[in-house]
């Protein structure tokens, strides 16, 4: 049964769906501001990209999607197997459309202006976390010392110290200083003799996400939310005074609200409330190897695509942008390609041993800005395309989100991300 609606005041009773980073810190805030929630997922807490992902929490390199490198692979290096940006040569309108908009996207002018853009929500990223651990997340997040983002040649680490310098510019202070190779291998002696440059950035920070949301997620129970997992939603309707959930269990229920956090799945349930941006899964690939000694924090390989963070005594090592269905299988080929690239760079990686293969969808939109905010309907809100960022960025989204719906009145870092636009 409804209470009161989002029209006159803060709404008593609200469905979230999806059960990742985003959708459970979007209900956290919204207990907070004293809002009843039910959480719906298909599968379960943590059960999309959620868990499998690199775990960063760095607002320093939280940056578009669509940047000018992309261009520079070419049609021929996105259709090998091996690319780090990967799609598949099959006939799909949909992500051709995608595709022809993430290129329009891909030029420095536009990467700078959705830089801008994203710049005033990362910089509340670390503090909404640490909201959420002083708030009852019993999962601390983690220093990066240090944060290492390696390179074969001087040249190559050019293009993000040029984003680096512009995202200091925009106003996100963020400290950083360039080392040699062997300055780099002096601090993290895992890094391959083929690394000849580097890049320190300080203040970042990293988590074990699956571990994470799955303590937030008690966190909210324990605080009195409902779950219903294993039920998908079919479809979210208007009705007088209600927002109806539908679900493939055959129950309709109502709510004052509905909250869309529901990933790479997003478009289906949101294009009916006049979101036309299409939420295009790009996905991601990981897992685990023991290596002679755990590093301190995370290593990044940007020209590879390759991030590798220490999650208790292993490596995670993730990587690859896959456009392709949320759903299709795991695809061996994208395993080995990650392999292979960071095999020059890392030093006794037990990279033929490996272990927790996993692959996840990133809800991606083609100018790289998330959907957070009203739809069309007064009671339909959506929380999602974050593409790499949703962990990094979810606490802060749920934050924004939950005192928009809670006021009526937007936040002005949600401006850029109206999902209406």
């Amino acid at each position: 049964m409804t209470s009161q609606t989002p029209a006159t005041g803060t709404p008593g009773d609200v469905a979230i769906v999806g059960a990742g980073m985003v959708g459970l810190a979007t209900a956290w805030f919204l207990q907070e501001r004293g809002v009843s929630v039910t959480v719906i997922d298909r599968e379960g807490v943590a059960s999309g990209a959620s868990w499998g992902n690199a775990g960063w929490l760095t607002p320093g390199l939280a940056t578009p999607l669509p940047e000018p490198a992309v261009l520079r692979y070419g049609v021929r290096a996105v259709l090998s197997p091996s690319s780090p940006v990967y799609v598949p040569l099959r006939p799909d309108p949909k992500l051709l459309g995608f595709l022809t908009r993430f290129t329009r996207n891909s030029t420095a002018t536009r990467w700078r202006r959705a830089m801008d853009a994203l710049v005033p929500i990362n910089q509340r990223a670390l503090p909404a976390f640490d909201r959420l651990t002083d708030g009852g997340v019993h999962t601390p997040t983690q220093e990066a010392a240090p944060f290492l983002a390696a390179y074969r040649t001087e040249a190559e680490r050019t293009t993000l110290l040029e984003e680096l310098e512009h995202i200091r510019a925009a106003g996100l202070g963020i400290e950083f200083d360039t080392l040699s190779g062997e300055q780099a291998r002096e601090l993290e002696p895992l890094l391959g003799p083929a690394v000849g440059a580097a890049i320190r950035l300080h203040g970042q920070r990293f988590i074990d996400p699956g571990t994470f949301v799955s303590e937030l997620a008690e966190a909210v129970r324990v605080r009195g939310a409902r779950f219903r997992i294993g039920t998908a939603v079919t479809a979210v309707h208007n009705k007088p005074g209600q927002a109806v959930v539908e679900t493939t269990d055959g129950i309709q229920q109502s709510f004052d609200a509905v909250v869309l956090a529901n990933g790479s799945w997003l478009s289906r349930l949101a294009k009916p409330h006049g979101v036309r941006t299409h939420v295009q899964a790009g996905r991601g690939y990981s897992f685990s190897v023991k290596t002679p000694r755990v590093p301190a924090g995370p290593l990044y390989f940007p020209a590879q695509r390759v991030a590798c963070t220490p999650l208790g005594d292993r490596l995670r090592v993730a990587g690859m942008m896959e456009f392709r269905s949320p759903d299709a299988k795991l695809d061996p080929r994208r395993i080995a390609a990650i392999t292979e690239a960071v095999r020059p760079l890392l030093d006794g990686a037990e990279l033929d041993n490996r272990a927790d293969e996993w692959v996840g969808a990133r809800p991606c939109t083609p100018d790289g800005l998330p959907l957070i905010g009203r739809t069309t309907s007064s009671r339909v809100f959506t929380a999602g395309g974050h593409g790499m960022w949703g962990v990094t960025l979810g606490p802060a989204t749920g934050e924004l989100l939950a005192e928009l719906m809670t006021t009526g009145r937007a936040p002005a870092e949600l401006a850029p991300f109206d999902p209406t636009r």
